[in-house]
C-alpha cells in the first residue's frame, strides 16, 4: 500500500456519501436524468474506497458486480432483469468467499444461536418464496427462487464477519424482497424506489465495513467473546 493511499479514503467516502444523498434526492423529486446517471456510480466509488483502505480486492469485485446489477436492472426488460440479478449473485459468491475467509467460525457457546439463525432464514426464505411464487411472472419463477436461496446464504453468512456485516445481509434481503414483491405487482410503500435504493446502499455500506473490520483493515472490532475464535488478520489488498 503506497503512503497516499490513506489520504484518498476520507474524500472517496465522503464522495460516496454525498452521492448516494443526491442519488436519493433525486428519486424522491422524480429527477430522472440525475438518478440516471448517479445509480452506476454508487458502488465504484464504494469499491475505490475500499481499495483506498487496502482492503480486500475480492469485496470491491462485489460492489463492482452490484454495479453491473444496478446498471441492468435501470435499463429494464426482461433480459436485463436477468443479467443484472445475475451480477448481484456474483457479487453474492464474492461475499460468501470472504465472510469465509474472514469471519469468525462460533464458538462451542455461540452454536446454538447458529442453528437457530440458520433456522429463522430458511424460514424466512421458505415463506417469502412460497408467497411470491403465484403472482411472479411464469418466467421469472425459478430464477428468482434461485437468486433467493443465493441471497439467503449470503445474508446467513454476513453473522460470520459481525454485527454490521450481519446488519448489511439484513438490509440486502429487505432491499431485494421490496423488488420482488414490485414484480408481483403486490401493494407498494410509498416512494417504492426510493425506499429500495435507500436499504440496498445501506446494505452495501454495512457489508463492505463489515468486512474491511473482520479483515483487519477496518475500524477495530471489538475483543472476541468467550468461547469464540480470534478472527486473523488478513494482509492488506488480499484477494
Amino acid at each position: 500500500m503506497t503512503a497516499r493511499r490513506p489520504r484518498a479514503v476520507r474524500p472517496l467516502l465522503w464522495a460516496g456519501a454525498v452521492l448516494s444523498v443526491v442519488h436519493l434526492a433525486a428519486l424522491l423529486g422524480h429527477v430522472t436524468t440525475v438518478v440516471q446517471l448517479t445509480k452506476p456510480a454508487l458502488m465504484p466509488v464504494l469499491a475505490a474506497c475500499v481499495l483506498a483502505r487496502g482492503g480486500p480486492r475480492l469485496l470491491a469485485g462485489a460492489l463492482l458486480c452490484g454495479c453491473g446489477g444496478d446498471t441492468f436492472l435501470q435499463i429494464g426488460g426482461d433480459l436485463a432483469f436477468l443479467v443484472g440479478m445475475g451480477s448481484f449473485a456474483a457479487g453474492h459468491v464474492c461475499y460468501l468467499l470472504l465472510f469465509a475467509r474472514h469471519g469468525t467460525s462460533p464458538g462451542p457457546g455461540r452454536r446454538g444461536r447458529t442453528y437457530a439463525a440458520g433456522a429463522a432464514y430458511a424460514v424466512l426464505l421458505a415463506g417469502t418464496v412460497a408467497l411470491l411464487w403465484p403472482d411472479l411472472p411464469a418466467d421469472l419463477r425459478i430464477p428468482v427462487a434461485g437468486y433467493s436461496l443465493l441471497l439467503t446464504a449470503m445474508a446467513f453468512g454476513a453473522l460470520r464477519a459481525g454485527p454490521l456485516a450481519a446488519a448489511g445481509g439484513l438490509l440486502f434481503l429487505l432491499s431485494d424482497t421490496l423488488i420482488a414483491s414490485g414484480i408481483a405487482h403486490w401493494p407498494q410503500l410509498p416512494a417504492p424506489q426510493f425506499c429500495i435504493m435507500l436499504t440496498y446502499v445501506a446494505a452495501q455500506f454495512a457489508l463492505a465495513g463489515g468486512v474491511l473490520r473482520a479483515a483487519g483493515t477496518g475500524p477495530a472490532r471489538p475483543a472476541p467473546q468467550p468461547g469464540e475464535e480470534p478472527v486473523p488478520a488478513a494482509g492488506h489488498g488480499a484477494a
